[in-house]
């Protein structure tokens, strides 16, 4: 048996991670709806730790960030309107960074998040938030696909247990999620510190 080797490497296509400089940061969907409830995530508050360091370097580099919510309407845990719905105190926008609202998993769908990209002229991008068998995986696979190079940062994501057919835990779903991006949509690093200036 041959040894296991990505898609990314038989294709050539490189295994770096994009910089902070050179790159858009994409923050999906960093609500209170998957803290608390329903939707609650395992590793969520790491997650979230992780992604207020991942934000703070952004900022003092001077890297163009856009946040994401996402919107199901009134009732739901989406709702956007409501404190639910509502992003994270600790990784909040802050002055004129752009936040879009999303209703589809991949975050380019129905939204000008690709126009915005265009303008801003970076084809490279940094993805944290939630979750990550959903929305990360998606968007990833969807910046791929429009010509991007995104890089996930998997301590900066997490998603929960899923029921039906014998179930899977979260941590497998997380594993597996993270390894079908890095397969060939995007590059997948473990923490913030893998990240350069």
């Amino acid at each position: 048996m041959t040894d296991s080797v990505t898609l990314r490497q038989l294709t050539g296509l490189p295994d770096a991670p994009s910089s902070l400089s050179d790159s858009v940061l994409i923050m999906i969907d960093c609500q209170n709806t998957y803290t608390q409830g329903v939707m609650e995530l395992e590793g969520v508050d790491p997650a979230l730790d992780a992604a207020a360091e991942l934000l703070d370097r952004a900022r003092t580099a001077g890297t163009s960030i856009i946040h994401f919510m996402h919107d199901a309407g009134a009732g739901s845990p989406y709702d956007i309107n409501a404190d639910i719905g509502h992003i994270v105190e600790r990784v909040a926008p802050r002055g004129d960074e752009a936040v879009l609202v999303k209703n589809y998993p991949n975050s380019f769908v129905g939204t000008d998040l690709d126009e915005r990209l265009r303008a801003l002229g970076h084809t490279n991008l940094l993805i944290a938030g939630f979750m990550t068998h959903m929305c990360i995986n998606s968007t990833t696979r969807g910046a791929f696909s429009l010509g991007y190079s995104p890089t996930v940062i998997a301590s900066t994501t997490a998603t929960r247990s899923l029921p039906g057919a014998g179930g899977v835990a979260a941590s497998a779903l997380q594993a597996a999620s993270l390894a079908a991006i890095a397969d060939l949509f995007g590059v997948v690093v473990p923490d913030v510190s893998a990240i350069p200036d």
